[in-house]
């Protein structure tokens, strides 16, 4: 019975969120959706909820995936940037 509950048991790892130079450590059980480490790292930096988008070796991170499904380990580092709003338009074409 032990073992079975060892398996119940999910490890937490240390995320690190960078944004600017500047780095918090989250600790995350891996099956905790990603938006609950979003939620912990805008709160830390000083941000309204929903300024970052989160990248994690170049992938955008979901808010509902996990750790888990992205193959993340202790220590692995989450890319913070700022939303950018507007711009990426073309403007009209006069002639």
């Amino acid at each position: 019975m032990a073992a079975e509950e060892n398996e119940d048991v999910k490890p937490k790892i240390n995320l690190v969120v960078e944004f600017e130079g500047q780095t918090c450590t989250i600790k995350v059980k891996s099956g905790m959706a990603f938006k609950k480490v979003f939620e912990a790292a805008e709160k830390r930096f000083g941000k309204e909820p929903g300024t970052f988008k989160f990248h994690f070796e170049g992938v955008r991170l979901n808010p509902e995936s996990t750790p888990a499904e992205m193959s993340m380990e202790d220590g692995d580092t989450i890319d913070a940037h700022l939303q950018q709003l507007g711009g990426g338009g073309r403007p009209p074409h006069r002639r």
